[in-house]
């Protein structure tokens, strides 16, 4: 029973409700292995929290099923679902949301970001955002076009390699200038982690990364370290720096890659 001094403390001031919070992540990763999804792996090993992983094969449209579209509506990888503050689950999706709620729910001692609200926060985000509304878009369309079109669309091939590679050059003039290891200063932050996936894969699209020698000083600064070269192995290995290298093996991912697509495509058509 209550005291009579905690019964009136309560008169006084009532009992307010308790928020749960999470002693640790209870994080659940929904990826593949692509640009995107690597992200956040990366992301998390550099974090150094525990996650759970959960592949979804896209060839096979894992990601447009009900129980996916729950998680992310848009049905795309990456997606995540973490216990939230109030004891709910949260779910994240598009990478570079995904990437922000790390930093800011567990980002403590800023391994990966600048404290909220400093001048180096915003210049991460600057280029966090250039990443996905300029990099990941462009070099994914000409990637499609170069690599996934059933037919050869020309004007489609050198409008997108060019814009990448216009792209490309901001970046390795910005780092160049700044004379910084990374994109914000000498501490690698989630923009870097955001573009080096696709980077890694400029090949891919047609895209020359020895034309951007300052950039490519920072892909191979960025594969060293430990965080990137485990986190970017999820859910499966990473070997599109090999598969470069290796003609039949880009025509062969090539066509397998342009078959789903194309009848993802056709499906997506009828509804």
């Amino acid at each position: 029973m209550l005291s009579r001094l905690e019964q009136l403390g309560n008169q006084i001031y009532p009992v307010m409700a308790v928020v749960s919070t999470p002693t640790k992540p209870d994080i659940t990763l929904y990826t593949g292995q692509t640009p995107n999804g690597i992200k956040i792996s990366i992301t998390l090993e550099e974090l150094g929290i525990p996650y759970k992983t959960h592949a979804i094969d896209i060839t096979k449209d894992t990601q447009k099923e009900p129980w996916f579209l729950d998680i992310n509506p848009n049905g795309r990888i990456p997606a995540l679902t973490d216990t939230f503050t109030d004891g709910q689950m949260i779910r994240l999706f598009e990478s570079g949301s995904i990437m922000q709620y790390l930093v800011e729910q567990y980002d403590t001692e800023h391994k990966i970001s600048y404290p909220k609200g400093s001048r180096e926060s915003y210049e991460v985000n600057n280029w966090l955002f250039f990443l996905n509304a300029g990099v990941g878009p462009m070099q994914g369309q000409a990637n499609h076009f170069f690599r996934y079109a059933p037919e050869k669309v020309q004007y489609g091939i050198n409008r997108y390699q060019n814009e990448t590679r216009r792209l490309y050059r901001v970046l390795n003039k910005h780092l160049e200038a700044a004379n910084t290891e990374y994109l914000v200063g000498n501490k690698c932050t989630i923009a870097d982690i955001a573009h080096w996936g696709w980077i890694a894969a400029a090949g891919w699209a047609g895209v020359d990364i020895d034309e951007f020698p300052v950039l490519k000083a920072w892909d191979e600064r960025m594969l060293g370290r430990p965080g990137v070269e485990k986190g970017r192995h999820v859910p499966t290995p990473h070997k599109m720096k090999e598969m470069l290298r290796d003609k039949e093996a880009m025509d062969r991912a090539a066509k397998q890659a342009s078959d789903w697509i194309v009848r993802g495509q056709m499906e997506d058509a009828k509804k």
